[in-house]
């Protein structure tokens, strides 16, 4: 579980250094995107036959870091919709 959670952080870590500008998450965002990031992985990369959705080869964390950076950028867009709508005076 420990083990888990530090790929997760190194992962989400990753993805923020990859995608490029600024982005407005905390350590706890980047952990949780990271784990999001690394379970989507492991499970493309268990369905393409490379291994066990809880082990770690190079195929599962590749798609777990571009995962990651794909929710991140997700993540950014729903935090954006929410402050583009208020109304200026």
């Amino acid at each position: 579980m420990i083990g888990f959670i530090i790929a997760g952080l190194i992962i989400g870590a990753l993805a923020r250094l990859i995608k490029p500008g600024r982005q407005n998450l905390g350590i706890v965002a980047t952990l949780l995107l990271g784990l999001v990031g690394s379970v989507i992985g492991g499970v493309i990369a268990s369905l393409l036959g490379t291994g066990d959705i809880w082990e770690l080869n190079i195929v599962g964390f590749i798609v777990s870091v571009i995962a990651a950076v794909l929710l991140i950028g997700v993540a950014e867009g729903v935090a954006g919709r929410g402050k583009g709508n208020q109304v200026r005076r």
